[in-house]
């Protein structure tokens, strides 16, 4: 007899998803975890980064819709508070305790086959679901590591106070959504950013349309340019850029990606090599025999319904229930005002861009939709769309359509046959997938169209 059917270590959203899916299996469960039951989303990062984005959106929506409105700082700053339950987990404990998942306290290492240690003492389980999550990157920058009072996602998330100035370092998901938001609030942002536009890792079209966005909302942008040292100035922290300029702020910001936690969780008990891009495992998320990993740990992208997702997956799989998982199309969107949204490829042989304020919908949204930047693009084989971005009201929404299209490859026929709402940002997937029609039909004449 083990304690435990399954002992998951680490109970931030995709283990705590995995555990209550298997306690509805039936099984005998368990969660490890060292911090805060919900993890780095629920406390850290998605959840109370998109509390504070919100109050300056709406704010901003009401300007453009013929009303008035601002932003009441201390109020969004305790609405905060509320929805990360002044960083108390106890609400979590009671959703465990209801679903008879026994929550382990303490610091968890795996200990040989089917053994876990939780700060030293033996657990036992017929299966082990790794989900340990990542760290915040700090660059090499010359002095940066060991700065004292730099921020990562944690520390600007539970900002007290709206910084004076914020000096942002990164211009990805992260950096991008908090300048916005302490912008929206009240404080001053510049962002430094190596790459020649925001969101690096995204279509360049999207990356350089947010840019624009953040610099009507006053954001100052340095694009393009590498920090080689870092240092406080008095109350200033300062970055000297290679270009021989220099950013400072009251407060630094290290927004450079995240790290699978896969250091001192005993892999090596198991026979288990890890490196920075996470743990292996193969397309069931299986380690080993017994042992399985999910979330960030295992590298595949660092999102939280990514890691939800496995989590679903890895159950099923336990539960007797052959599945695999599927990554040809995951979404990713960036919660600015407007929102940035992208699925699949980034590239094909095809593709379309429609603008947003050739959309009815958007006169009725903003008197200013004319002077939008928003756009769907999407992208296809020819005969199926292969990936979409999009920048837009809510456009992680209405993205949902492709990533629907792409994954249960449905015909651009059919595709183009779908009656869209009206009026909605829906209808300008009408639009898109003509022109794209006329594209593809234009290649496949015996001309080429000509």
């Amino acid at each position: 007899m083990t304690d435990y059917d399954v002992i998951v270590m680490g109970a931030g959203s995709p283990g705590e998803h995995c555990a209550g899916e298997l306690a509805d299996g039936g099984l005998r469960v368990a969660v490890v975890e060292r911090q805060l039951v919900g993890g780095e989303c629920s406390y850290y990062a998605c959840i109370p980064s998109k509390t504070l984005l919100r109050p300056g959106e709406a704010a901003q929506e009401a300007r453009e819709a013929a009303a008035s409105a601002q932003v009441d700082v201390k109020a969004a700053l305790a609405y905060r508070d509320f929805m990360v339950s002044s960083y108390s987990d106890a609400g979590q404990e009671h959703w465990l305790a209801d679903r008879s998942i026994d929550l382990l306290r303490g610091t968890g290492r795996l200990a040989g086959v089917g053994v876990v240690e939780v700060d030293g003492v033996p657990h036992t389980a017929r299966h082990i679901v790794v989900a340990t999550g990542s760290d915040p990157v700090i660059p090499p920058v010359s002095g940066l590591p060991g700065l004292e009072g730099i921020w990562t996602n944690r520390e600007v998330t539970g900002m007290k106070a709206v910084p004076r100035r914020l000096l942002i370092l990164g211009g990805g998901p992260v950096g991008a959504e908090m300048a916005q938001a302490v912008r929206r609030l009240g404080g001053e942002v510049v962002v430094v950013e190596a790459a020649a536009r925001l969101l690096a890792h995204e279509p360049a079209p999207l990356g350089d349309a947010l840019g624009e966005v953040l610099r009507r909302d006053g954001v100052e942008l340095m694009l393009g340019v590498q920090a080689t040292a870092a240092r406080r100035d008095g109350e200033d922290y300062v970055l000297t850029l290679n270009d021989g300029r220099e950013a400072r702020g009251d407060h630094l910001l290290a927004a450079t990606g995240r790290r699978p936690r896969v250091d001192g969780i005993g892999l090596d008990t198991v026979g288990v090599h890890a490196d920075r891009h996470g743990i292996p495992v193969d397309t069931h998320l299986r380690v080993a025999d017994g042992l399985w990993a999910i979330g960030d740990v295992t590298g595949v992208r660092l999102l939280t319904h990514v890691g939800k997702y496995q989590g679903e997956v890895v159950a099923a799989n336990i539960l007797g229930d052959p599945r695999e998982a599927n990554y040809e199309a995951i979404p990713s969107v960036v919660y600015t005002d407007p929102q940035a949204a992208s699925v699949g490829a980034a590239e094909a042989p095809f593709s379309a861009t429609t603008p947003i304020s050739e959309v009815a919908k958007t006169a009725t949204y903003t008197h200013a939709y004319a002077q939008s930047n928003g756009f769907l693009t999407l992208l296809s084989d020819g005969d199926r769309l292969t990936g979409a971005y999009a920048l837009g009201p809510e456009a992680g929404e209405w993205l949902q359509q492709a990533t629907l299209a792409i994954r249960a490859r449905v015909p651009l026929e059919v595709l183009r046959d779908t009656i869209q709402p009206f009026p909605t940002f829906s209808e300008i997937y009408v639009a898109a997938l003509k022109a794209l029609h006329k594209q593809v039909g234009a290649a496949r004449q015996p001309d080429g169209g000509k």
